[in-house]
């Protein structure tokens, strides 16, 4: 998925054995922008240090699901979109080409 990250969250260890950290993508190439929440987990939390709000990035990732019951029983179904790869993608830019000119001309 491509778009532009809108918010990245701090790290959260969410116990001794498991951290995790969010971030949003503006998707921008949709008729209706949707922001999309990513997670890293584990080891990929640090995949995000380098990207800053703003920046236009590729994701790729894992879809996964679970299942839950409450204590009241019932049961309820969570997606999670697990990034584990991140890309900066490059901008196209114009390079404008200045031609030479002399300062010494005498007009």
């Amino acid at each position: 998925m491509t778009g532009v990250v809108e918010k990245v969250f701090d790290t959260e260890q969410v116990n001794d054995k498991f951290k995790k950290r969010t971030f949003v993508v503006n998707d921008m190439q949709e008729k209706y922008p949707q922001k999309i929440s990513f997670q890293c987990v584990q080891d990929k939390v640090d995949i995000i240090d380098q990207i800053g709000e703003g920046q236009e990035v590729e994701v790729c990732f894992n879809l996964r699901g679970r299942e839950w019951t409450s204590p009241q029983g019932d049961t309820k179904y969570f997606n999670t979109l697990e990034a584990w790869r991140i890309d900066v993608k490059e901008t196209a830019t114009n390079n404008l080409v200045q031609e030479s000119k002399e300062d010494d001309m005498p007009f």
